[in-house]
């Protein structure tokens, strides 16, 4: 249980959040364009798309947050 209030506090540390926002613009839009880019240039969206347009970017930030926090616990383990 530790671990998960320390990821849940890695989302938000400022070491993480540069990369995580990067990851998440670039994978995020690629994403957002292959599932929605189509209803979008068709006047499509609804709100239950518009839902799951933001978590497409949520997504990508929360495993490349995950990505960085298990690196660093690994590294602080090998010292």
């Amino acid at each position: 249980m530790k671990a998960v209030i320390q990821y849940f506090y890695s989302l938000f540390d400022r070491k993480f959040a540069p990369t995580a926002f990067k990851v998440a613009a670039i994978i995020g839009t690629l994403l957002f364009v292959i599932n929605h880019g189509w209803a979008l240039l068709n006047g499509q969206m609804n709100s239950g798309r518009w839902i799951s347009a933001g978590l497409t970017y949520v997504v990508p930030y929360m495993v490349s947050t995950h990505g960085q926090y298990i690196s660093r616990a690994r590294m602080s383990k090998k010292c």
